[in-house]
């Protein structure tokens, strides 16, 4: 392997005969003068005499020919296999052309490609391009990132990838883009699997419902399982988490209102009005009857409550009741009826998503804990509980470090990361959401305070802008979408010929633009060691439901066979005195015995008269 052709400072072209070049790979150029610079392949293409060199369908000019020609090889007949290499670091002058190349030793490249021991980083895959690096690799960066080929586990190729994590204190905020299929959720889930490895509290906004880390990847060797079982915990909005009413300030429940629909100002002013009246702390049934109750007297109208109450016919409750309408209408007159109403409305739909029935004690304990907790919910209801969730937790953490720099006394709460899937649905761009607000908050300061985001998205283009600009790494996965890829190139450092070959990464294969590494990097992720609930093909599930409803079915009637259609009554009535909750009739009973004859697992013999009957298959 040799350099051809004219060089710059920052690209060189290198040919070979015997050698095919593989993309990203790393090569080193034997030019003493400028310390033997390392660069990495970013193009390369393969000509012979079926296809012969020529500068129209090629990234080379005609410099790299004619140092080609001079150099000895025949560019007519020769096998050529030239790379476009782009140097690591930039060159003080051009390469020296002509120089030879050689693959380098893992020493060569180890403070380039490890900044952090194993233990203590995340190790999500491995570094692609430098599977010939690895003879001389130390034995603890061996065998940790095994990786997944066409549903084959297989041992780790290439130098790990390990990401630093402690560096987020300086460059914090991850981002992680791909399309559908692209292994961006797997990359996720890794990314949490070494998080928990780490102990890192973590909280993770599950709208799939699968982020549970119980089952092993099938096919996991042994010596990689990892039991996480106390590692994690999942919790379901409404079920096991929610939000304690007498917890709520006023600005709390308010944001919370207008996840749940937009508040007008009108709106926000009843709560403001209505909430935690007269300085007592309301529950959610005290809140609810002072809204109804205004509701009431407005409904009745101020001249008819006094009429009443004049008249003498109202006595003991009734009166009491009437006299607290008049106290409210004469405290809160200038509140609307429609806007008491919209707020009634919104408030009823939360609680009718059960969000009121519990509390974050469960979060809280968990995260100091030193676990990763998973948030389970529709989409729609996490963005509103997510935002009194990380607004409340966040305030914890930066009262602890406020408290903490003025040397005060306060109860502690642990650094944390936020991890959400779909993110462009929490913070988009354009229009408000529940969390869009307390996320940028986050992305912008959240560093100086210990707080992170890992962000997942398939469509970078619809993220709030001020959030994708904070994500000072990302993970690019592949993407097609060609007003995302721009915005992609806008936001790292990939290459035009990184760029474009996004729409052609392999699942699982991603580029890694980092402020950390100081250049995009390109890796493969590691299989996971944990399998989602999901991973069932839908069309094995359909064949494995058909299947057992057949074997039930076969079960109810093998004990009555043989069954004669002329007589399907007597054995639709035992079947049915058996089924739980079903109903068949004579047509989806006949319909039932076709489908196991066809199966073989019944005999269907039709007499000359035309008589059928279902019988045991010998």
């Amino acid at each position: 392997m040799q350099v051809v052709g004219l060089t710059t400072q920052q690209e060189v072209y290198v040919a070979s005969r015997e050698r095919k070049f593989r993309s990203n790979e790393i090569l080193k150029i034997l030019d003493s003068n400028l310390d033997n610079p390392l660069g990495e392949v970013v193009e390369t293409q393969s000509y012979n005499r079926f296809i012969p060199l020529s500068i129209e369908d090629s990234f080379v000019d005609k410099g790299v020919i004619e140092s080609l020609r001079s150099i000895g090889y025949n560019i007519d007949e020769d096998e050529i296999n030239i790379a476009k290499v782009r140097l690591l670091t930039e060159a003080i002058y051009p390469i020296k052309t002509g120089a030879a190349v050689e693959i380098p030793e893992f020493d060569e490249v180890k403070n380039l490609m490890i900044k952090e021991e194993p233990s203590q980083g995340l190790v999500l895959g491995i570094i692609r391009g430098t599977e010939e690096m690895t003879a001389d690799m130390d034995n603890k960066l061996q065998g940790i990132a095994p990786l997944l080929e066409d549903d084959d586990i297989i041992p780790q190729e290439g130098i790990p990838f390990n990401f630093k994590l402690r560096a987020m204190h300086q460059y914090p905020h991850i981002g992680i883009i791909g399309g559908s299929g692209s292994g961006k959720s797997f990359g996720m889930r890794v990314m949490l699997e070494e998080l928990m490895k780490l102990e890192i509290p973590t909280l993770v906004f599950d709208p799939h419902f699968e982020m549970d880390f119980s089952e092993d990847f099938a096919g996991l060797p042994d010596e990689y399982k990892v039991d996480f079982s106390d590692r994690f915990e999942i919790f379901q909005v409404g079920q096991d988490v929610g939000v304690n009413f007498e917890d709520l300030s006023t600005k709390d429940l308010t944001e919370l209102l207008s996840a749940a629909s937009d508040l007008s100002e009108s709106m926000s002013n009843v709560v403001e009005s209505l909430h935690n009246a007269k300085g007592k702390r309301d529950s959610l049934l005290t809140f609810k009857n002072r809204l109804h109750d205004l509701q009431e007297a407005m409904n009745e109208g101020k001249s008819k409550i006094q009429r009443r109450l004049k008249s003498g016919e109202l006595s003991g409750r009734k009166k009491e009741q009437y006299q607290d309408y008049l106290g409210l209408l004469n405290d809160y007159s200038s509140l609307h009826l429609s806007s008491i109403n919209g707020v009634i409305w919104r408030l009823n739909r939360l609680e009718r998503d059960g969000l009121f029935n519990q509390s974050i004690i469960d979060i809280e304990k968990a995260l100091k804990t030193r676990k990763l907790v998973v948030i389970q919910g529709t989409i729609r209801l996490l963005q509103v509980f997510s935002t009194y969730l990380l607004g409340n937790l966040y305030r914890q953490r930066r009262d602890y470090k406020d408290a903490d720099y003025r040397g005060e006394k306060a109860d502690y709460f642990p650094p944390f990361v936020i991890a959400t899937d779909e993110a462009h649905n929490f913070a988009p761009k354009g229009y408000e959401s529940p969390a869009k607000r307390i996320l940028k908050q986050i992305s912008q300061e959240g560093r100086k305070y210990g707080t992170f985001l890992i962000l997942a998205t398939q469509r970078p283009t619809l993220l709030e802008e001020t959030v994708t600009a904070q994500l000072n790494t990302k993970f690019v996965f592949r993407t097609v979408r060609a007003s995302d890829i721009e915005i992609i190139k806008q936001e790292t450092d990939l290459t035009a010929e990184e760029a474009k070959r996004l729409p052609y990464l392999r699942s699982g294969d991603a580029f890694m633009s980092s402020a950390i590494f100081g250049r995009t990097m390109p890796i493969r992720i590691r299989v996971a060691k944990t399998t989602s609930p999901h991973t069932e093909n839908p069309f094995d599930e359909l064949e494995a439901k058909t299947e057992a409803d057949q074997e039930e079915f076969y079960s109810l009637i093998a004990d009555q066979l043989p069954i004669y259609d002329s007589d399907l009554l007597t054995p639709l009535k035992r079947v049915n005195k058996r089924l739980e909750g079903k109903v068949l009739d004579v047509n989806s009973l006949q319909g039932k015995l076709d489908n196991l004859a066809a199966k073989g697992k019944l005999k269907k013999e039709e007499s000359v008269l035309g008589d059928v009957t279902y019988k045991l298959e010998k």
